[in-house]
């Protein structure tokens, strides 16, 4: 009987030694899980960041620079995409061949794609001066309809280049600047043009005279004399 009490006691130890060991192992069980849930949500808080400093360095990318450079040429493309739109819609009533578009390696200088040339990308720099005139026109205009926004524009001056056009693109830029007209706009052309003279009814001339002199004539204009 003794030595079954002893042997009794033995296995009541161990068994409370096994006991022991459960509830340590089950302990650092629910540790682990924290653990693991907290690495789980570091690895969200993480993968977050990256997103967020992705965001970051994709603006960067597109308009970061320490002289400010990248972000005004990146606000000036988006106005001058803006302006080619207004001066695409000119355009298009001027003429089907031409089509303005921004040149892909530098944003801010113009391409003209010619639909009697397969569609040809040609640069601005390369148009002849009837083209040159055109689109100048055509981009002033644009311009203007941009500022007309904020500031109402009634008047358009046009100094020269129609003497670079040819019959057809003469008429066309008249019938445009006519158009302007009725529309309520004042247009002033300054030009040595003689069929401009014949399309024109209000005109102002100047004729140089002796002594580096010159007379204006025309409505609204009348002699000035100074007084002794």
């Amino acid at each position: 009987l003794a030595e079954l009490e002893s042997r009794f006691k033995e296995k009541e130890a161990l068994i409370k030694d096994l006991r022991d060991s459960i509830a340590g192992l089950n302990h650092r069980l629910q540790e682990n899980r924290a653990a693991k849930e907290r690495v789980k949500q570091r690895q969200a808080d993480i993968e977050a960041q990256k997103k967020e400093c992705q965001r970051w360095e994709s603006l960067h990318a597109l308009i970061g620079s320490a002289d400010g450079k990248k972000y005004r040429n990146f606000a000036q493309g988006l106005t001058f995409e803006l302006m080619v739109s207004h001066a695409n819609r000119q355009l298009s009533k001027m003429t089907d061949r031409y089509l303005l578009i921004r040149d892909e390696q530098q944003p801010l200088e113009l391409n003209v794609i010619d639909n009697y040339q397969a569609g040809e990308i040609r640069s601005t720099r390369n148009l002849s001066g009837g083209e040159s005139f055109i689109v100048s026109l055509t981009l002033a205009l644009g311009l203007s309809r941009m500022a007309s926004r904020k500031v109402r524009v009634d008047s358009l001056f046009l100094d020269e280049g129609f003497g670079t056009l040819d019959e057809d693109a003469l008429e066309t830029a008249l019938e445009t600047l006519a158009g302007l007209q009725k529309g309520g706009k004042l247009i002033g052309i300054i030009s040595h043009v003689p069929a401009l003279k014949e399309r024109i009814s209000s005109q102002i001339a100047i004729t140089p005279l002796s002594g580096g002199k010159s007379a204006i004539v025309g409505p609204g204009c009348s002699r000035v004399t100074g007084s002794g």
